[in-house]
């Protein structure tokens, strides 16, 4: 990765960790909601590094949102059963009732907010362009427009299926250059094997696909803008004021900058 891409991307995340440290510790009471140990259903992909993943030394799924959604399930008294589903299912699922909390960096959208609750954000979010560590035909958003043989692989509905559609494309949603794929994880693969040339992904999953690429990705570009990641739930579901109470006090006693900094800044994907 050049160094300055590399310079950008410790800039924009240490921006995220530093707003994080600094902001003033709120009171928060000390007895948060109660919810004498009923069991939440808990829905994710386990398909975005650090956030959520499989271990390929272990084969255990883990992650920054497993981590944050343990602690919240021990500052509220909750067990958590863990399910898996693919992202195009995941928000029908819970606004359906499937699953009581989904968790998968779900960027907080309006549209969305139509079928499911949110909860208060807990991290913020940047795109960055993921490509292939000896890509030279584009250099950016713009150079990759004007590349018009170069294929984008995407989730159909994800931020970074509407950002390459409508920050970098030509806002056709049907766009040939778009290809469509089930997860995250097969448009990483997808780029590599050259079936596309670009994914667009947020910065800190992109890091944990380069590190664990063994010099075969990059990024490039700086960030094509950014969004709040929040849990999602049922419309109108009691879980959700329980669950921001919890958010607010990890972030108020510094429990979310020790993940921040576990996931993001000291673990290495697959070593």
């Amino acid at each position: 990765m050049p160094a300055g891409d590399i310079t950008l991307l410790r800039r924009s995340f240490f921006i995220a960790i530093a707003a994080t440290l600094i902001s003033p510790v709120i009171s928060v009471a000390a007895d948060l909601p109660d919810l004498k140990g009923k069991t939440v259903v808990v829905v994710t992909e386990n398909a975005y590094p650090p956030l959520q993943f499989v271990d390929p030394k272990s084969g255990n799924a883990i992650g920054w949102e497993y981590d944050a959604m343990g602690e919240i399930a021990k500052r509220l008294n909750f067990m958590v059963e863990y399910q898996n589903t693919s992202w195009d299912a995941m928000i029908q699922a819970v606004s359906d009732g499937q699953y009581d909390i989904g968790m998968t960096g779900i960027s907080i959208k309006d549209e969305r907010k139509e079928k499911v609750d949110f909860s208060d954000p807990y991290m913020r979010s940047e795109m960055f362009m993921l490509v292939r560590a000896d890509e030279t035909r584009f250099t950016d958003a713009k150079s990759f427009a004007a590349f018009d043989k170069g294929l984008v692989g995407a989730q159909a509905g994800t931020t970074p299926f509407y950002t390459v559609v409508y920050d970098v494309l030509d806002g056709n949603e049907q766009n040939p250059r778009v290809k469509l794929m089930e997860t995250f994880g097969a448009t990483v693969q997808a780029l590599k094997t050259g079936d596309v040339d670009l994914v667009l992904t947020d910065g800190v999953a992109g890091k944990g696909y380069v590190d664990a690429s063994g010099g075969a990705l990059k990024l490039i570009g700086g960030p094509l803008g950014g969004d709040d990641f929040g849990f999602i739930f049922k419309k109108r579901s009691d879980l959700v004021a329980p669950v921001n109470a919890a958010i607010a006090a990890l972030k108020a006693d510094g429990t979310f900058a020790k993940l921040d900094k576990k996931w993001f800044l000291d673990y290495k994907l697959g070593q």
